[in-house]
This record gives structure tokens, sequence and C-alpha cells, in this order.
């Protein structure tokens, strides 16, 4: 074992005094949780919903199944929806069309809602088909505990009785802090890209046109927005009367991204705001940001103590020298020192009575790196609920031994069998 510093979520018992009813904080990059309030509690996410939305977009565009000037013509559904004036919308015209890319942008930049149901439409042909991509999605993603009922995020109340087949008139997406987390980390682990449109504090809808609106992006922690925040560059807000005020944000610092997700925040009045959500996300990010460092724990050259090597059967040598895959880098809480274990465990599956079977590949995983508490308690993980794990890899390769080899091993093997029951007979006699 190696003891090394290294960060389990942050404990009830640290209060960041945090006015929400759940939250998260996670290392973009490896998905590591830094701090969680009540983040498995299922809650309304509201227009957070739309990254999933997102999500089977960018995936449709990788996959060629859509383009980006693709044009989608106004449903009596998305026009209806469109012309709510209570909901974030740009104005869409009845049977006209628009680009993909123009819908696109609505809806990361202004969440507009009768947009996103023109992109719903565009990818499934329908939002109730769309909802089954969402659900297919969130599975394959290993979300937890979801419940998508449109594409929006919105209440179906709000639907005009055109909601989803399937779906109650007054039900709304849900789903824990957690599980918002996770989404986030995959869209932008998978699509990065994303940040692009995210990141635009303002933009004209059709400039130019009878129909152009400008576009305030709803995330005011961007830069030059009345509570910009170093580094932010998206994610997504959300409000509803369920959900509250609600916001996935994203900012990056060095080499070092977070993910901030705060659901139903409210002031020191008991009362959500725009400013509420904003000042709980600034916590968390600045608790990320101050109280955690980046540093390599184990190079990649690290030797197990006692572990350096597995056996190998029928090969040409009767042992592999094992190691890290990559060097473990990780974010370390400053303040915590020497409380923390490296502790490898083999996997089994790729042993036969202990032993690897030749040939073996250079670069095949034979196990794993578990990081514990020095009381052997799991302390650390990962958004995906996975403990805190890193690949042992076979460092050479070992091919299998001729025939002439084998032959000589199987005598050896023959004649010492023979002489340790030899040895027990005798040791039996006195």
């Amino acid at each position: 074992m190696t003891i090394f510093s290294a960060p389990g979520p942050a404990s009830a018992a640290e209060d960041l005094g945090l006015r929400v009813d759940a939250a998260i904080l996670v290392d973009a990059d490896t998905g590591q949780i830094l701090y969680g309030k009540n983040e498995d509690a299922t809650l309304g996410i509201a227009s957070m919903s739309k990254m999933m939305t997102e999500y089977l977009l960018f995936e449709a565009i990788e996959e060629g199944r859509i383009t980006w000037d693709q044009e989608y013509t106004v449903s009596d559904y998305a026009y209806a929806v469109s012309q709510d004036r209570r909901l974030s919308n740009v104005p869409l015209r009845n049977g006209e069309k628009y680009t993909i890319q123009e819908l696109y942008e609505a809806l990361a930049i202004y969440s507009a809602n009768a947009a996103t149901i023109g992109i719903a439409e565009t990818l499934a042909g329908s939002e109730t088909k769309f909802i089954e991509l969402m659900n297919e999605k969130a599975e394959e993603l290993g979300l937890k505990d979801y419940k998508f009922v449109n594409s929006t995020g919105l209440n179906n109340s709000y639907l005009q009785g055109m909601h989803p087949k399937g779906t109650g008139e007054n039900d709304e997406n849900v789903m824990p802090a957690k599980s918002v987390a996770l989404l986030a980390y995959h869209l932008l682990k998978d699509y990065p890209e994303v940040l692009e449109t995210t990141s635009i504090p303002k933009k004209v809808f059709r400039e130019g046109t009878s129909d152009a609106i400008q576009m305030d992006n709803w995330n005011f922690m961007l830069p030059g927005l009345v509570y910009e925040y170093e580094g932010v560059d998206g994610l997504k807000t959300g409000t509803t009367e369920l959900a509250g005020h609600a916001f996935t944000g994203t900012a990056k610092r060095g080499d070092t991204r977070l993910i901030a997700v705060v659901m139903k925040a409210v002031d020191e009045n008991g009362n959500g705001s725009y400013k509420a959500r904003f000042d709980a996300a600034r916590t968390l990010f600045d608790y990320g940001f101050n109280q955690f460092v980046k540093e390599e724990i184990l190079p990649a050259d690290h030797k197990f103590k006692g572990n350096e090597t597995l056996p190998v059967n029928k090969g040409e040598e009767n042992e592999v020298k094992i190691g890290l895959k990559e060097p473990v880098t990780m974010l370390v809480k400053s303040s915590e020192k020497d409380k923390y274990t490296a502790e490898f465990t083999a996997d089994e599956s790729k042993l036969k009575d202990g032993e690897l079977e030749a040939p073996v590949k250079e670069g095949t995983v034979v196990g794993k790196v578990n990081i514990v508490h020095a009381d052997g308690e799991q302390v650390y993980g990962n958004v995906d609920g996975a403990p805190a794990s890193f690949d042992v890899v076979t460092k050479e390769a070992v091919e299998k031994a001729g025939w002439f080899s084998l032959t000589l091993q199987a005598i050896g093997d023959f004649f010492s069998g023979i002489w340790n029951k030899a040895t027990g007979w005798v040791k039996g006699l006195f």
C-alpha cells in the first residue's frame, strides 16, 4: 500500500452554507466528486433537461443523421408554444423553415422552448418518440432515478394539451443532482464544442429580419454579465415552480475544470431567485478552486510493493512485470495529509489459479488500484457511482513457451510433486 493525500466528498459536517435542496461539485476531467449535499434526492430539473437534447443533437450530427444547415418546418405544436410570452422563446412562424443551427443556438443561449421542440421533432419525428430516445440515452449514460416527460423541462401544463403521449398533463422532468452532473460530465467529455455556444453572452436571432430578437444568455455568470465568475463558459440554467431556481455551471481555471449543480436555491429569506442560484454556484466553485489542487499522486512507473509482478503459466518467462497504465492524477484537498491509501486488486477473471495464461500482451489490464481511507472505508468515488480506480497493466509481453520448454516444465512439475509427497511422507514418520 502507498499512503498519500487524497480527498473524499465533503462531509456533512463541512457546511458550505448553501441554501439549496441539493448540490454537487465534480471534477469535469475525471468525474471525481468533491462535494455533495442531498445529491441523490430526486428533484425537478427544469431546463437543465435541455442538456440531454443537446447531447442527442450532437450525437446525430456526429453520426451524419442530420446536418447543421438542415431545415425544420415549424409544426402547429412548436408554433403554439413559441407564442406563449410567459416562456423563454424566439418567435417562430407557423410553417416557416429554420436551420438546425438557428434552433440549437436559440436553445443553448436563450433556452428557447419551441426551438427545442423543433429539434426533438427533427431527430425523432415527434416529441413523444424523442422522449424514448432521451430515456434510452439516460440509461446508456448511467443516469439514475430520472424521468423525462418532454424535451424542454417545462411542466406539461404549459404545452397546451399537446404534451407527449403517455405523460401526464402536469408531469415534469426530474432527476437527482448526481445524475444531472453525470449528464453534464458526459456532454462535456463527448461534445466539448457545446461550450462554443453556451459561452456566448448575447446574440441576435435572425439578425436583419423582421423576426430579429436579442437572445440574452440566462447564465449570468458568464464574462460581462451581472454575476460573472472567472472561467465560467456554460452550461444550463433551469427555472420552474417545481424545480425552483436551478443551475448546472462549469468553469475552467488553469488545467482544472469543474462542474457545479445547484437545485432549488433560495436567498437568506427563503425566496428563490437568479442571484440565489448563482451565489450557490459561486460558493461551490470557490470551494473547488481554492481548496483543491491537481497533483500527480502516483507516477506511471510506480511499483506496488509485493505486487511488482504476476506469475505466468506456460510462458517463456515465469512472471510478468505490472504497473499503472498511466500516472494517477487527481484533485487533492491541500488540508488533508496521510489519510488515504492506494491498494492493488488483481482482476481474478484474468487469472487461473492465481496465474496469467501465456501468451500475455503488453498493456493487458490485470487489475485496479483503488483509493481507500486508512481505516479501509472507501471514501472517494466518481459521479458515475464507481469507486476511484485506475488500471494496472502488464508492462511487457510474455510469449507462450515452445513444446520443448513446456515438456521440460511438465517434467519438472512432475518430479517436484513426487519430491514434495516424499518429503511429507518422511516427515510423517518422525
